[in-house]
């Protein structure tokens, strides 16, 4: 039984000491980022994404009826499965993202996030949120693109959870337009892989091993057809945005997945909140967001 473990384990070492490089280099990037221009911080961000994936083995394809590439303008409603997600599209798009506070003190990533200015948030300080929201349509309105995770939490990938529709407010007053992508991760064969989900009780270690580990990883964006805000009703956007990812998942989600869920359950409910409500990215200015 060893000697059938220990080829993927060494791999994974292998792949954590590229890892463990990558960050120290993204560390050195992050002391001076702050200060370089907006166009050259866009480009390292997509690049340090793009490599840690290369590291990680994920292979990311885009599918759908637009291109992820060429948006410039809108909301990005995404459904959440893993802290992997944020690299996935900021690989395509360079992104800024929100986070909890509590974010702020983990080991290397606080340090990153922070440099790469994350806006922290004090998710009980409701001035906090009002504050965001208006930064959130300033940026909307000067031609920026946001993308939200309107779950507020992770799920195991084979179903998308309740989408707060407080968090579309801010496209329904910038009026600019909604896109809905679907985040499927699977194997070679297209079947459901599951060590991305970061769910549950799992440490973030624990995650990170278990997809430092995987052999077989790859990752499907899906951008559906685009949502208009001059229907100036958030629920009925969030209803419809939740219909349009569930349908692209559904078609990439086999019922054979769903039966064969490890070690976690299939349920409606997931213990892990996610640190990340929203992501932001700016061709030109940023500014941010989160979700309570």
């Amino acid at each position: 039984m060893m000697s059938i473990f220990q080829p993927r384990h060494a791999q994974a070492c292998f792949r954590a000491m590229r890892l463990g490089l990558h960050i120290f280099y993204g560390i050195l990037l992050a002391t001076i980022y702050p200060s370089l221009p907006l166009k050259l911080q866009k480009r390292i961000m997509q690049r340090w994404s793009s490599e840690l994936l290369d590291i990680l083995h994920v292979q990311i394809s885009l599918e759908g009826e637009i291109s992820l590439k060429h948006i410039t303008q809108g909301l990005i409603v995404a459904n959440h499965i893993s802290w992997l997600d944020v690299f996935l599209l900021s690989s395509v798009l360079p992104m800024r993202f929100v986070a909890k506070s509590e974010v702020r003190g983990w080991p290397f990533i606080g340090y990153l996030c922070a440099r790469a200015q994350t806006i922290f948030i004090e998710r009980n300080k409701r001035s906090d949120t009002v504050r965001t929201n208006q930064q959130a349509v300033e940026t909307l309105r000067k031609g920026s693109c946001m993308a939200i995770f309107p779950e507020g939490t992770t799920t195991n990938g084979l179903q998308v959870g309740h989408f707060h529709a407080s968090l579309f407010q801010p496209a329904i007053d910038a009026q600019t337009p909604i896109y809905p992508v679907a985040i499927h991760y699977h194997d070679k064969n297209n079947k459901t892989n599951f060590d991305a989900a970061y769910i549950d009780d799992m440490s973030f270690v624990e995650s990170m091993w278990k997809i430092l580990s995987s052999r077989d990883l790859h990752a499907r964006l899906t951008a559906t057809t685009a949502l208009s805000t001059q229907v100036e009703n958030r629920r009925i956007l969030a209803q419809e945005a939740h219909r349009c990812i569930t349908h692209a998942l559904s078609i990439e989600v086999k019922q054979a997945d769903r039966d064969n869920v490890p070690q976690h359950h299939y349920e409606e409910d997931q213990h892990f909140q996610s640190p990340y409500s929203l992501l932001l990215y700016s061709p030109i200015k940023d500014s941010i967001h989160e979700n309570m």
